[in-house]
């Protein structure tokens, strides 16, 4: 296997009306329950969540969406690379505006930011990924998430994987490999 190489540099980023566009995923996965002595098999979601290099706080993966993938080919790589996991995109769970301080620059002086948020069904944890010197990852039940996102734009895309997710089990069609 080749080894995984995070990408750098803004040569190749995409911007839009003063956005800088950006692309990212809620990772999930199942955690089989047998609390209280049940014998049914409930399943519990977890949602992976990375450090931040800058400060406190957790956060989803994302990063630049660059000219040479589409969005949702950015938000697999920004899986792999800053939290080192490999899965299928579910379902596209909008778009959420924000201001980063940390990547101003010359088409987007104020810091604007445009993220395309995915919802990503875990499938292989990897031992070695680009970012790991520098990220940890945590698997969290949803409730904790909620209470440890460092931004409340992140919140606002987790509130909406509750609810997509909520309906793919009510609707019963929901397509997962056990």
């Amino acid at each position: 296997m080749s080894e995984l190489v995070a990408r750098t540099g803004r040569h190749q980023q995409r911007y839009e009306d003063g956005y800088r566009l950006v692309a990212g995923c809620v990772p999930f996965r199942y955690k089989n329950s047998n609390e209280c002595g049940d014998s049914s098999s409930n399943k519990i979601v977890e949602v992976l969540m990375i450090n931040s290099p800058s400060g406190p706080g957790l956060l989803f993966p994302k990063g630049g969406w660059e000219n040479d993938e589409t969005v949702e080919q950015a938000a697999v790589r920004e899986a792999i690379e800053e939290a080192g996991v490999r899965g299928d995109l579910m379902e596209f769970l909008g778009y959420y505006e924000f201001r980063s301080k940390t990547h101003q620059d010359e088409f987007s002086p104020e810091g604007l930011c445009k993220a395309a948020m995915f919802a990503l069904f875990v499938k292989e944890e990897l031992e070695l990924w680009p970012e790991q010197s520098t990220r940890n990852r945590s698997w969290l039940a949803v409730s904790e998430a909620l209470g440890s996102l460092r931004h409340a734009w992140m919140r606002d895309a987790l509130e909406c994987f509750c609810k997509w997710h909520e309906d793919k089990l009510v609707s019963g069609t929901d397509g997962f490999a056990d």
